[in-house]
């Protein structure tokens, strides 16, 4: 039994904590949290508490859940890693490359598996659009959105992010993370711009930003987000991929709202077009919900770690990831493209 710790008790960190309590593979040991959050009935015989580093000497756990603001998870994920704890770390993995390379070595240099929260890897509907794209041939343009008209407690979390993360890099690193998958060739280049809609964030911060990525198989990406009460509900979701061959897409129901914590994960339709040929809608509507992907999830940690699966690709996808969303924040301050 792999006895786990959980620090960081948002929305992601209580989803992963349940799915650790249901999951006999796991024994949650202890959550750690600096306030003391609201939980699901089945979590409330565990204690909570507020210091990482305390909690992580005393309870000394074979894995640690980091699902922190961005800021900590590379401190935080070096600290459990040198402790003799494997790690799983909510994405994006660092708040810089140099930080993403760093944990990276640390967990080659300990031995220890490293699994970085890309939870799209886990649905089985995105993993059906990746091998349908795959198999119409690229080059690619990827079109991809995640704006959010967040409101009430979700623009008070977006607040709270944004003072170290953009929405362009906190969002941006799962759907670059899909495009890398489909194209499976080398980011070159990216070009990046930002707006700041708002005085509630800091000065040097923008809440909504696009940018376009170039890859070296002449394949092209757009990916764009935004946070706030002003942003649009209309056309918040767009999945396309498109080739010479044809499309992939996801269509998502007129009753679909940009601040359902669901709708972010969902699918519902995915339509297949072929160039000369009619178009196919696949249903996904038996696809799982946000609490199932992350115990699919952690089943996955549980496996690379009984099981000794070699993660040197998963690492490094997460470092490319980041440095492409990373290069794309670059390039929104300082008005010019940057080469990767």
């Amino acid at each position: 039994m792999i006895k786990v710790m959980v620090a960081g008790l948002g929305t992601m960190g209580r989803s992963h904590a349940l799915a650790y309590h249901r999951n006999p593979a796991f024994q949650l040991v202890g959550l750690v949290n600096r306030s003391t959050p609201t939980l699901d009935p089945a979590l409330n015989g565990y204690a909570i508490e507020p210091e990482f580093h305390a909690a992580l000497n005393r309870l000394k756990p074979d894995l640690v859940n980091i699902s922190t603001y961005s800021d900590s998870h590379a401190d935080y994920a070096v600290a459990a890693m040198e402790a003799g704890a494997h790690v799983f770390v909510e994405k994006p993995l660092a708040t810089t490359v140099k930080d993403a390379r760093w944990v990276v070595d640390c967990a080659k240099a300990n031995g220890k598996k490293l699994v970085v929260g890309y939870i799209l890897r886990h649905h089985p509907s995105w993993m059906r659009l990746i091998a349908e794209a795959r198999a119409l041939g690229g080059p690619y343009v990827f079109r991809l959105n995640l704006n959010q008209q967040s409101k009430g407690p979700t623009w008070e979390v977006h607040k709270t992010l944004m003072k170290t993360t953009s929405p362009l890099v906190d969002c941006g690193v799962h759907y670059v993370d899909v495009m890398c998958q489909i194209t499976d060739a080398k980011p070159v280049e990216v070009r990046g711009m930002g707006v700041r809609l708002t005085d509630e964030i800091a000065p040097d911060m923008y809440n909504y930003g696009h940018f376009q990525v170039l890859f070296d198989d002449g394949s092209v990406g757009w990916y764009e987000a935004g946070w706030g009460p002003m942003m649009s509900d209309t056309a918040f979701f767009v999945k396309d991929v498109v080739s010479p061959n044809g499309a992939v897409s996801i269509k998502m129901p007129e009753s679909a709202r940009s601040d359902d914590h669901a709708t972010h994960t969902a699918t519902q339709t995915i339509r297949v077009h072929r160039v000369g040929q009619p178009d196919q809608d696949l249903s996904m509507a038996d696809e799982p919900g946000h609490q199932e992907l992350c115990e699919r999830e952690q089943a996955f940690v549980a496996r690379a770690i009984t099981e000794n699966l070699d993660l040197t690709r998963h690492m490094e996808d997460a470092v490319q990831s980041l440095a492409i969303c990373l290069g794309a924040d670059e390039s929104v301050r300082s008005g010019k493209p940057v080469r990767l």
